[in-house]
């Protein structure tokens, strides 16, 4: 189940009085009547009638993250009851716990019902829940438990711990992470392969694998984009035409170019990810349309050559006296667009470059 989002935004809400009644509702979360289970379904029911999570908040006095929270979690004890769990955990939810049915969100309704069982013969609170959680579905998406551990949630997170007391040579935190192994092993098979590594610890002088150097690349700016260059200024229509366009293949866009062919890479911002046919011309600053009394400088002019439509907030590429210029035009001109400019790349500004050569004293 995906978390429930804020309410809608809308400030007004159209209520429908023949499906719900709004103010016993309100009054209810006002009062806080009953348990937190019937919070959750009437902030979801005024929700629906399109009543916002800020007038919720303002009409009772329940938070946009408590209202999520209630409603999540209501969610959950619900499918809890459906699949069946002890008169315990069923009395020991109905009057508390939100904060920890929450966490268990992102399971399945069978192993939402073990992990709630675990919950409370553990007695575990809400970081206990997101810990059991967190392990049950790591280990869902393994094709068949590891030898000595079962698919009960305590084993789930005892493996856990004995995956990560495996990769620590540190003895003081390698004796901590064991002992968490144990406390939440469910099986005997599971104590004793946390239990060998007791002898491990003491006796094993092996040195483990190193980790890979793994990293994932988050932003779109981490990843540049290999933009083909078709030279300096001034250039003409020759030029431009004998580039092809690059195609870009793969998670990281990778690029086949020709021998001859030069490349720069820039960051992958929107702008230059969203362009067709982009291509790069070197200049300076002064060639630009606009001058401006700043000193000169090299810049790159990024050109999107499958843009060709006129339009009057942008400069276009275009061919005058047999060279290639960067012009703007008010009116929608009698000449043919060779591409639009969508971008003017200046280097990054070093201050005193031979400074920058001397790591040791920008640091200080």
């Amino acid at each position: 189940m995906t978390e429930v989002p804020p309410g809608s935004p809308e400030s007004h809400p159209q209520t429908n009085s023949e499906q719900i009644n709004a103010e016993d509702l309100l009054n209810l979360l006002r009062r806080k009547e009953r348990n937190w289970v019937e919070w959750g379904k009437a902030c979801q029911q005024l929700q629906k009638a399109g009543y916002s999570s800020q007038v919720i908040f303002e009409e009772t006095g329940f938070e946009p993250i408590q209202q999520n929270q209630v409603m999540v979690a209501s969610q959950v004890y619900t499918s809890l009851i459906t699949v069946g769990v002890s008169d315990e955990v069923r009395s020991r939810f109905e009057t508390s716990g939100s904060d920890s049915l929450y966490e268990l969100r992102i399971l399945t309704q069978e192993e939402r019902a073990a992990a709630a069982e675990f919950l409370v013969a553990r007695n575990l609170n809400s970081e206990g829940a997101h810990e059991v959680a967190k392990a049950i579905k790591t280990f869902s998406r393994r094709s068949r438990p590891p030898e000595g551990f079962t698919n009960h949630p305590g084993d789930a997170v005892a493996y856990q711990y004995w995956k990560l007391a495996k990769q620590h040579n540190d003895l003081q935190e390698r004796s901590r992470l064991i002992a968490r192994g144990l406390m939440f092993a469910h099986t005997q098979q599971a104590r004793q392969q946390i239990e060998e590594l007791l002898t491990g610890a003491f006796g094993s002088t092996q040195r483990p694998a190193p980790r890979l150097p793994i990293y994932r690349l988050e932003a779109e700016e981490d990843l540049p984009r290999l933009l083909p260059v078709v030279g300096s200024l001034p250039l003409t229509i020759a030029d431009l035409n004998q580039v092809p366009k690059t195609d870009y293949t793969g998670a990281f866009s990778i690029v086949k170019g020709l021998r001859e062919q030069t490349f720069v890479a820039v960051p992958g911002w929107q702008v230059v990810l969203k362009a067709q046919d982009p291509v790069v011309i070197l200049c300076h600053s002064n060639q630009l349309p606009i001058q401006q009394n700043n000193k000169p400088e090299e810049i790159l002019l990024i050109i999107d050559r499958s843009q060709q439509q006129w339009d009057g907030d942008s400069y276009f590429l275009v061919e005058e006296s047999g060279q290639l210029e960067i012009k703007w035009f008010p009116d929608s001109p009698d000449v043919s667009f060779l591409g639009r400019l969508i971008l003017v790349l200046r280097p990054k500004k070093i201050l005193d470059e031979a400074l920058s050569q001397d790591v040791w004293q920008i640091d200080e």
